[in-house]
């Protein structure tokens, strides 16, 4: 593979019309070193190449890329890892980064962001997205505090409720998910909001990620 850059870059994705678009993104300005199909081979390869940034799908067959991520930055802390991924909800991007990520980069996003995100990585700084919300940003980037009037006396319900809300879930789809009715979410989502003493969206996804109240589910 043609090395054109100081910076050594490893690919990882099991679609091989990705792998190719990126490549030809990014060879003119960076040393392509390797492309992987698939998860098994990422720290096989990283141990053999070395390299500076390593690009991975989330959802790899196999180990998915935030087990991928994580078994990186444990043995190869200097690696920079950038998801790059479909995947736009909260606990996808804050697994992410508390797996070790540096970057998270949305595949659609990739033609205008990819080149950026790799350099701001490796000048040691964090780069999301700028499609991903302003919810999701804010839920990420600002602790949750509690307020005076705070509760977390949820129901059952209201905690699987509040789970699909921060997993990225409309009111219509948590409705068929539970086999429940759009006005009982409603419901139910009004009574955590007053639990809870808060107003906004990115409020409850703030206290669900805070409390762990969230389960990835990576297709």
């Amino acid at each position: 593979m043609r090395h054109t850059g100081a910076v050594k870059i490893l690919l990882a994705d099991d679609h091989p019309l990705v792998l190719e678009s990126v490549r030809k993104l990014l060879e003119p300005y960076f040393s392509m070193v390797d492309m992987v199909h698939n998860s098994a081979e990422i720290m096989p390869r990283a141990l053999v190449y070395q390299p500076d940034v390593i690009l991975l799908d989330a959802c790899m067959p196999g180990l998915n890329g935030f087990a991928a991520t994580r078994q990186i930055t444990n043995h190869m802390p200097r690696v920079k890892v950038i998801l790059l991924t479909m995947l736009m909800e909260a606990i996808s991007i804050s697994e992410a980064f508390r797996a070790g990520a540096s970057g998270y980069v949305l595949k659609q996003s990739a033609a205008d962001e990819l080149r950026l995100a790799i350099e701001t990585v490796l000048a040691n700084k964090r780069f999301l997205s700028e499609k991903i919300s302003t919810e999701v940003r804010e839920a990420l980037e600002h602790e949750w505090f509690r307020p005076d009037d705070y509760s977390s006396d949820l129901t059952s319900r209201q905690r699987e409720i509040l789970g699909l809300l921060a997993a990225g879930r409309r009111t219509r789809e948590i409705a068929e998910a539970l086999h429940i009715s759009m006005k009982t979410v409603e419901f139910h989502k009004g009574n955590i909001t007053r639990k809870l003493g808060v107003h906004t969206t990115s409020d409850l996804v703030k206290f669900a990620l805070a409390y762990g109240m969230t389960s990835l589910q990576v297709e």
